[in-house]
């Protein structure tokens, strides 16, 4: 091991997440990874949706955005809310919405060329 390996402040030492936590992730990201789903989730970040806003937001059908928040819901990144006869969605938790933010504004360093952030 070289010296400046450890340079970077990482800890060994730190407790390994478990393969429960870790698949829980993996399917998080999963879900994430359909363009539609992202952009859905994006807009559930900042507020309550119902499908046909959500659908005409993202310029897709209906009956996709419902599926894609289907399998949204089941993965646990949206919660459900009723409100008369609609059914209104929004981002789970401050933990998906900082998820999905995040993604986001890494993913505007790789397409801008803005500066990263180095801490």
């Amino acid at each position: 091991m070289y010296a400046r390996d450890n340079v970077s402040g990482a800890n060994l030492s730190q407790k390994q997440p478990t393969s429960a936590q870790v698949e829980a992730a993996v399917e998080a990201f999963r879900m994430l990874s359909d363009a539609t789903r992202l952009r859905l989730m994006w807009l559930l970040s900042s507020g309550e949706y119902d499908v046909g806003s959500l659908a005409e937001a993202v310029g897709v059908a209906r009956p996709s955005v419902s599926q894609h928040l289907a399998k949204l819901r089941l993965a646990g990144l949206v919660h459900t809310r009723r409100d008369g006869r609609r059914v209104l969605y929004r981002a789970r938790d401050v933990h998906v919405r900082a998820l999905i933010g995040e993604a986001l504004f890494h993913a505007d360093h790789e397409v801008s060329g803005i500066p990263r952030h180095q801490d």
